[in-house]
């Protein structure tokens, strides 16, 4: 993995697969930070591996996607916090320049263990659930659905965010409630699918489908108030289709061709076997995937 710049004011606290996160020096760690700040990096992972080369651009892409989708989610509690701060008349960054542009200052939250998974549409791992039992998290669903196919309604399918090393398990909101107890359990649906349900407007609007999504949240420390944390609506988090290839696409594929790093887990599933380091990935994969990231922040951030 590359390694992590050092940051003016900041201390780098953890690392995931493709993000860093940072605390202010004044503070120990994660847990008495006062702000933590997320960086982005342009790693790609899939298959439970980082790859090489990494993605020129995507840090900036996701994260500027994101913060655009926060904008619009108003009336949505977050857990973004001012990245300047006024000294006298000038405004001063407080993210370094190093890693402007792909970092997010947010508020720490109590994070909930549950990935709050809204579908749109039937595909991924809903589709393989609703072909064992014609349902997807405990939730009915008609028969004779195809994949790809929208459902009546969108549908909340939880997920148990699993310690590190192992798989998401998906849930059924009885499980949330056990989890998280009910208030919280059913503020979390509620929530959810009304920001699918505004987010997919949107997306309609400019021409995509928006198949599904995650969300995460998590309480505020002092307050208790839940606050939607995490990036949001991005193309790592959410499948986007475009709505025309949707409607006429004679094939599954070009119906459900999604603006995220599809590319590489196909490239990737038909060149490594799954054992030892996986393989570099080829140019016309990296930038095909850089491509495809752009192209969805172009078609829903445009006037």
């Amino acid at each position: 993995m590359t390694s992590t710049p050092e940051l003016p004011g900041f201390t780098h606290a953890y690392s995931g697969k493709v993000r860093d996160l940072y605390v202010p020096e004044s503070a120990s760690g994660l847990d008495d930070a006062p702000v933590v700040l997320i960086v982005a990096s342009d790693r790609v992972s899939a298959f439970d591996h980082v790859l090489e080369p990494p993605i020129p651009g995507k840090g900036e892409l996701l994260t500027t996607l994101s913060l655009w989708w926060f904008d619009r989610l108003d009336g949505i509690a977050n857990h973004l916090v001012p990245d300047h701060v006024l000294t006298g008349d000038t405004a001063v960054e407080r993210i370094p320049d190093a890693v402007a542009g792909r970092a997010m200052l947010v508020q720490p939250l109590d994070m909930y263990p549950v990935e709050c998974v809204v579908r749109g549409y039937l595909t991924g791992s809903g589709w393989a659930e609703y072909q064992a039992s014609q349902s997807v998290c405990g939730v009915p669903l008609p028969a004779g659905l195809a994949n790809g196919d929208r459902l009546p309604e969108p549908i909340f399918t939880p997920a148990w965010k699993a310690p590190l090393g192992q798989h998401d398990e998906n849930i059924s909101f009885e499980r949330t409630v056990e989890l998280v107890g009910e208030a919280v359990a059913t503020q979390l649906r509620v929530r959810s699918l009304e920001i699918y349900r505004r987010a997919s407007a949107l997306a309609f609007s400019r021409g995509l489908i928006l198949a599904d999504t995650k969300f995460e949240f998590g309480a505020d420390r002092v307050t208790g108030e839940t606050r939607l944390g995490d990036e949001v609506l991005t193309s790592d988090s959410s499948r986007y289709w475009d709505a025309s290839a949707w409607a006429n696409g004679a094939t599954a594929a070009e119906r459900m061709a999604s603006f995220d790093k599809q590319p590489v887990r196909d490239w990737l599933a038909a060149n490594w076997d799954g054992s030892g380091a996986p393989p570099a990935l080829p140019a016309e994969v990296v930038d095909g995937t850089a491509a495809r990231y752009r192209e969805l922040l172009d078609r829903l951030t445009r006037d």
